[in-house]
């Protein structure tokens, strides 16, 4: 009898429970609520909006004129000439500035993770520029470095008696390249030196005692441990260059080649009007940086749990 009752009593208790647990669970989410709805707002509906938009033959000059077209637009994106450069361009002057950034972040980073005097004020100079406003860095390297009349380049050059070249003029997409990597060299050595003070000083001494030399440290040890910072830092950085407009917009304008998807996408919305084609190309960079943005995810979520299982 008391066998048969139990669960009969216990029922109801449990059946009293479940509301209490439901109601906690979004008494604690809603605070969330608001700033949902606020993202939703702000960046979800933009989006598909531009999703819907790019379906649509829609030039700004001639609203009444507009009709569906389904996927001419992307069709146009990625087979039109000038469109497929700035896909090359964007690609080439990501891959760039992210090598170059990783290889000199990297030197910056072993050489901080030695002690010296005076170790930390250059740190913060060396982090200096990636809190620089980026139309502000554009701005200077266009005006205080590259001007051929009275940049700082061509008067060191005039002081030593060399050539005087207009230095965008000549090498326009090296130019942005170099005012980027400028900029993204401190996020890339912020990144990698947190990977060096997260090794195990105990195994590299035992490494010495041994008798391995600088290099063999740095390449059995060092350079296997920064692997997975080495990813981070290149997806990072992927995300934030290929999305980059400033630079391109205020050293060069876009000219002489070096006008990248972005660029394009302005181009074609704010200068042809094209509403259609520049959402098309949008939704492809959105595209783009979302492929880019889930591995930078799986990599930051890997190295969490090598921290969570080291502790």
């Amino acid at each position: 009898m008391t066998a048969t009752t139990a669960p009969l009593a216990t029922a109801p208790v449990r059946a009293a429970r479940r509301p209490s647990a439901r109601l906690r669970a979004w008494a604690t989410r809603a605070p969330l609520m608001p700033a949902l709805v606020f993202l939703i707002v702000v960046t979800q509906l933009p989006f598909v909006a531009t999703l819907v938009i790019s379906f649509f033959d829609w030039n700004a000059l001639y609203p009444k004129a507009r009709h569906f077209t389904g996927l001419d637009n992307y069709r146009q994106v990625l087979t039109d000439a000038d469109l497929r450069h700035s896909v090359w361009t964007t690609v080439l002057l990501t891959a760039t500035v992210v090598l170059v950034s990783l290889v000199l972040g990297l030197a910056l980073a072993l050489l901080l993770d030695r002690r010296f005097r005076g170790r930390g004020i250059v740190r913060t100079l060396l982090i200096a520029p990636f809190l620089v406003v980026p139309v502000a860095a554009a701005l200077l390297w266009k005006h205080v470095l590259y001007n051929p009349e009275y940049g700082l380049l061509n008067g060191l050059l005039h002081y030593v008696g060399g050539p005087q070249p207009d230095w965008i003029s000549n090498n326009p997409l090296l130019a942005v390249e170099a005012s980027l990597v400028w900029q993204w060299t401190p996020f890339m050595m912020l990144i990698l030196l947190a990977g060096l003070q997260s090794r195990d000083h105990e195994q590299i001494e035992a490494a010495r005692v041994d008798g391995a030399g600088d290099w063999q440290i740095f390449r059995h040890l060092t350079l296997p441990h920064l692997r997975r910072y080495l990813e981070l830092g290149a997806l990072l950085g992927s995300i934030y260059i290929v999305q980059n407009f400033d630079a391109v917009f205020t050293i060069t304008s876009g000219g002489l080649g070096t006008a990248n998807l972005p660029y394009t996408v302005y181009q074609s919305f704010y200068q042809a009007h094209e509403n259609g084609l520049a959402s098309a190309a949008g939704v492809l960079v959105v595209i783009g940086s979302i492929i880019i943005a889930t591995f930078a995810l799986r990599v930051v979520s890997s190295l969490f749990r090598e921290e969570v299982s080291r502790a």
